[in-house]
């Protein structure tokens, strides 16, 4: 290999890896009508965070909206616009009436990614009670997880590993 073979293949790595941290951005969106009203703690939100952190994420931004079609819908559509990255949702993905999180989360979402949905579904038995879904809006992608501390974790965890991927190649990396 000559000198300058070396050169562009540093800097071909250099860029990958640039376009890899640069990627790995996240926010977080608790779905709660308890956490708004104050008579609940955000303990599966503050668990996202800490979970994306450990894998590599950098977590910038961790809110929380009451549960509701239009307020899943109008906050993610806010968060997801001009970012570049993943938004991971806890709460509202189950079966009572205020479970509406993949209601708003469908109004927002171009491309729906039914395998990451699956995916985060079979960590788990009780994971088949879980309406969430996962898509891409923008340059961001969007998952439902549910708003139990463990349930939430263990969803993110279920995708983590090809995160990072999915973000690459919606960024326009080509891996391939």
């Amino acid at each position: 290999m000559t000198h300058r073979e070396n050169l562009d293949e540093s800097s071909h790595d250099s860029h990958e890896r640039t376009i890899s941290e640069s990627v790995l951005l996240a926010k977080v969106l608790t779905v709660s009508d308890g956490v708004m009203s104050g008579v609940r703690e955000d303990k599966s939100g503050e668990a996202l965070v800490s979970s994306l952190t450990a894998h590599g994420f950098n977590v910038v931004e961790h809110c929380c909206v009451a549960d509701g079609v239009d307020n899943v819908a109008e906050r993610l559509a806010e968060m997801s616009q001009d970012f570049a990255g993943v938004i991971v949702t806890t709460g509202g993905t189950g079966f009572t009436e205020r479970d509406l999180t993949p209601e708003g989360t469908l109004r927002v979402l171009e491309k729906q990614a039914p395998g990451i949905a699956e995916a985060m579904r079979l960590v788990n038995p009780l994971g088949r009670l879980s309406r969430g879904v996962a898509g891409i809006v923008g340059r961001s992608i969007i998952l439902n997880t549910p708003g139990s501390t463990a349930g939430c974790v263990e969803c993110f965890d279920a995708v983590a590993d090809v995160i990072p991927h999915a973000l690459g190649l919606l960024h326009g990396e080509r891996l391939h």
